[in-house]
C-alpha cells in the first residue's frame, strides 16, 4: 500500500521545478470535524496525526522529493556547505569542571558530530588529557547523543545517558569511573531525568513503556521515580515515588554530594514547581514539604550545614536568595539573603564558599561575587557586553566562566574570586574576520507602547536604504530570554551583506516574571504584536524593507512564525517556522504537550480560552486565496517533544491555501528530532539548506 500510495502521490507532480512553479503532492482531506462549546471545528488533515501509517510516510516521502528537488538547484547551496564546514572546523571546548578527585572537559576537534568527554590530569591542562568517553563511537552517523553524565558520590561509578535520533526518551549506561569498564547495568524508558546517586546506586524517572508504534506521539502520563541498586537488572528497580492523582505531573528528586538532604520536586502543573526536603542524616525520615505554590520556582542553591540556600521568585518576580533550615523548612519560615533587585537575577552558583550572581540587565549579562551573609562583594570584570556563564565546586577556588557574543565566540577565562581577576583560557580560532561586524542594541514601543530591546548584528559600514536583507529571529515564551550567542553558521549570511536580528520578546524572562506572563495565554498576542512591530520598526529605520525580510524561530518560536506569517502575510517575505507548534487546539494531546498549558491555555479550559486559541493557531488561520511568504517548515521524523503532525497539517493546509508563485515547502529530517544532540553533519546540512531557501527567495 505504502508503495501504491508514494506512487499516485509522485504523480501529481509536474516534472518541471524550474522558476518557483510547483506543483505540490494532493494530501487527502477528510470529513472530520471537532465541536467546542457548539463551535465546529473541521480538521481534515487528522489522519496525519499518525505519523508511522503507510499514507503519512508516503506523503512524507513526497514532499521530500519536491522539497530536496527545489533545495538542490540552488546555486548558494553548496557554496554555503562548504563555507559553514569550513567556519565550523575549529576545536570547541567547554569550561573544565571538577569531580571527585578528576578534572573533566567536553571538547569537539571541529566537525565531530558529538561532543568527547576527556579527563584532564589537573585544572591548567589545554589540549592533552584522555578520552573518558566518545558518544561518536556510538553510532556509525552521530545520531547516538550524550545527554549527560552522572558520578557517584564515591566517584567509584559513572552513569550517563544517552538519546537515540534526537528522541527525549533516555537510556542509562553505567561504566567504572576509573577503569573505563563498561557495567552491565541498563536502564530503558528513562525520560527528562538525570541519575541521582545515593551509595551504590541512583533515582531516575521514568515512564511506563507506552503501546508499540507510537512511544513518539501518544500522550506521557504516569511520571515514576525508581531507584537502580547496581548489579541489578532494571526489572528489579524499585519504585520510589508516584503520585497517580496528578499523571500529567513531572517528578524527580536530587541529593547533595554530602548525601544528607535529598529533594523532591513536582512541577507541570504551573508556572513553578512543588518542592520537598528528607534530612538523610534521620533513620527513616519523610520528606517535608517546602512549598506549595506552584506558580513560583524553587531551587536549591547550596546546603551549609542545616541551611538551604534557594533560588526563588515567590513573593519577587526579578528573583531573589533565600534561606531555610532543614529543622523549619517551610516557606513561611524563610529568610530573605539576597534581596530582589531591579535587574533580573539569571543564575546563582556557589564556588569557593561565596555566591557568584549573574544578573540580566536589558538582555545581556552582569556578574556579582557575595559572601555568605548576602552582602555584595564587588563586580566580575566581563570582557564586554554578551552572556556569561561560570563553573566551579563550592570548596575549591578554581573558578572558570564562558563569555560570548554575536560577534565573539565563546571563550573560557579563568577566575581568581579573591582578586576579582579574569586570565583568559582558552580562545577558539573561528576563520573570519571578527572585527568586520557589529552588533548594535536597539528599543522600540510595541502595538501597546511597551518598550522592547533588540539586538542588530551586521557588516560595518552598513547604509540603512531599506536594501538590506534581514532575518528576524524570536522565542517569546516559557520565560527564555536571548542573550547574545554566537554562531558560526550564521556568519556566511553576514558575510554576504545580511543582517541578523534578535528581539526579546514578552514572554522570555529578559525583565523578570511579569515579562513573562505578559505574553502568555490571553495575552500571548502581545509576544505576536511584539514581533510584527520589531519588523516594522526595521523598515521604518531603513534597515531592510518587506521583500527582503525573512523571519525565523523553532518550537514556541516556530508557533511564533506561523501566527505571525497568517497575521501580516504581507509583511514578510520568507518565513521559516522550525519544529512549530501549529494546532493551538490539540498540542496537548500529544506526548508532553499537557505541560504547555502553563503558558498558552488549552481549548478545554473554557469557551473563551478556546476562541482566544483559535483566534492565533496558525493552522486554523490560513485563508484560501491568499499569497503567503517563501515558506520552509522544517520537522523531523523523531520530534516527540512537538510532534511533527504539527508541520505536516500546517504546510498541507498552507499549499492549499497558497496563491502566489512563492514556494512554500516542508523540509522532514530523518534520525532527528527536535533539535537537541541532533549531530554537526545534519545541523550543516540542515542550516545550508534553510540558508539557501532564505538568499534565493531575498535574492541575495
Amino acid at each position: 500500500m505504502k508503495k501504491f500510495l508514494a506512487v499516485a502521490l509522485m504523480a501529481t507532480m509536474t516534472a518541471s521545478l524550474t522558476a518557483q512553479v510547483l506543483n505540490y503532492p494532493q494530501a487527502r482531506k477528510d470529513g472530520t470535524v471537532d465541536a467546542y462549546y457548539g463551535h465546529q471545528v473541521a480538521d481534515p488533515y487528522r489522519w496525519m496525526e499518525d505519523d508511522r501509517s503507510a499514507e503519512t510516510m508516503a506523503w512524507v516521502e513526497a514532499e521530500n522529493t519536491v522539497t530536496q528537488a527545489y533545495l538542490q538547484k540552488l546555486p548558494m547551496r553548496g557554496k554555503l556547505m562548504k563555507r559553514m564546514k569550513e567556519l565550523n572546523n575549529y576545536e570547541k571546548v567547554g569550561t573544565p569542571f571538577y569531580r571527585y578527585g578528576h578534572w573533566y572537559q567536553y571538547r569537539n576537534d571541529g566537525l565531530q558530530n558529538q561532543y568527547v568527554l576527556y579527563r584532564l590530569s589537573g585544572s591548567e591542562e589545554r589540549g592533552a588529557g584522555s578520552v573518558f568517553l566518545d558518544p561518536n563511537t556510538l553510532s556509525d552517523d552521530g545520531t547516538v547523543a550524550l545527554k549527560g553524565v552522572y558520578f557517584s558520590n564515591n566517584g567509584k561509578y559513572a552513569a550517563y545517558a544517552i538519546s537515540r535520533s534526537g528522541s527525549d526518551w533516555q537510556e542509562f549506561y553505567v561504566m567504572d569511573a576509573e577503569t573505563g569498564e563498561m557495567l552491565p547495568d541498563h536502564i530503558e524508558w528513562a525520560k527528562f531525568s538525570d541519575a541521582c546517586w545515593l551509595g551504590d546506586g541512583f533515582y531516575y524517572s521514568a515512564y511506563d513503556h507506552g503501546e508499540e508504534g507510537k512511544e513518539f506521539s501518544d500522550m506521557n502520563e504516569g511520571h515514576k521515580i525508581y531507584y537502580h541498586k547496581m548489579g541489578t537488572p532494571q526489572s528489579e528497580d524499585v519504585l520510589f515515588y508516584q503520585n497517580p492523582a496528578y499523571p500529567k505531573r513531572f517528578y524527580s528528586v536530587s541529593v547533595n554530594k554530602e548525601e544528607t538532604m535529598m529533594f523532591l520536586y513536582e512541577s507541570g502543573a504551573g508556572q513553578g514547581v512543588t518542592l520537598f526536603v528528607r534530612d538523610l542524616r534521620v533513620p527513616g525520615s519523610q520528606f517535608i514539604q517546602m512549598t506549595n505554590d506552584m506558580e513560583c520556582n524553587y531551587a536549591p542553591v547550596a546546603i551549609v550545614g542545616d541551611d538551604i540556600i534557594l533560588f526563588t521568585n515567590y513573593q519577587a518576580p526579578m528573583n531573589r536568595l533565600m534561606k531555610a533550615n532543614i529543622h523549619r523548612p517551610g516557606v513561611n519560615d524563610w529568610t530573605e539573603l539576597v534581596p530582589e533587585a531591579p535587574e533580573v537575577l539569571e543564575n546563582a552558583d556557589f564556588i569557593d564558599g561565596k555566591f557568584i550572581l549573574t544578573y540580566q540587565k536589558d538582555a545581556s549579562n552582569h556578574a556579582y561575587v557575595y559572601g555568605l551573609d548576602g552582602k555584595r562583594k564587588y563586580e566580575v570584570k566581563l570582557p564586554g557586553v554578551g552572556t556569561v556563564g561560570f563553573s566551579g565546586e563550592k570548596d575549591r577556588k578554581e573558578c572558570f566562566y564562558t563569555f560570548a557574543s554575536y560577534t565573539v565566540p565563546g571563550a573560557i577565562y579563568q577566575y581568581d574570586i579573591d582578586k576579582n581577576e579574569s586570565r583568559l583560557y582558552y580562545a577558539p580560532k573561528v576563520n573570519f574576520r571578527q572585527n568586520d561586524f557589529t552588533t548594535e542594541q536597539v528599543f522600540f514601543e510595541s502595538k501597546d507602547g511597551t518598550r522592547v530591546p533588540m539586538f542588530i548584528t551586521y557588516k560595518k559600514g552598513l547604509k540603512r536604504n531599506g536594501k538590506n536583507p534581514l532575518l528576524l529571529y524570536g522565542y517569546g515564551g516559557f520565560a527564555i530570554s536571548l542573550t547574545p550567542r554566537f554562531s558560526a553558521l550564521r556568519v556566511p549570511f553576514l558575510e554576504q551583506g545580511g543582517i541578523y536580528v534578535d528581539v526579546n520578546l514578552r514572554g522570555g524572562s529578559e525583565y523578570g516574571e511579569a515579562w513573562h506572563l505578559a505574553g502568555t495565554k490571553m495575552q500571548k498576542q502581545n509576544v505576536f504584536d511584539d514581533f510584527i512591530g520589531a519588523a516594522e520598526w526595521l523598515i521604518a529605520n531603513g534597515y531592510t524593507s518587506k521583500e527582503k525580510l525573512a523571519i525565523q524561530g523553532g518550537s514556541n518560536g516556530g508557533l511564533l512564525v506561523g501566527a505571525c506569517m497568517t497575521q501580516r502575510p504581507d509583511l514578510f517575505a520568507v518565513a521559516i517556522p522550525q519544529v512549530g507548534v501549529m494546532d493551538m487546539l490539540r498540542y496537548h494531546k500529544f506526548t508532553i504537550g499537557w505541560n504547555w498549558a502553563p503558558d498558552y491555555g488549552t481549548s478545554e479550559d473554557s469557551k473563551e480560552m478556546f476562541e482566544y486559541l483559535l483566534g492565533y493557531s496558525p493552522l486554523h488561520n490560513l485563508k484560501e486565496g491568499v499569497s503567503y511568504p517563501a515558506t520552509l517548515v522544517t520537522t523531523a521524523d523523531h520530534d516527540d517533544r512537538v510532534v511533527p503532525a504539527h508541520s505536516f497539517k500546517f504546510a498541507a493546509r498552507l499549499q492549499e491555501c497558497h496563491k502566489g508563485n512563492n514556494p512554500v515547502l516542508i523540509r522532514i529530517d530523518t534520525k532527528a528530532g527536535h533539535g537537541g544532540g541532533k549531530p554537526m553533519s545534519k545541523v550543516i546540512e540542515e542550516q545550508a539548506d534553510i540558508y539557501a531557501f532564505i538568499m534565493k527567495n531575498l535574492h541575495m
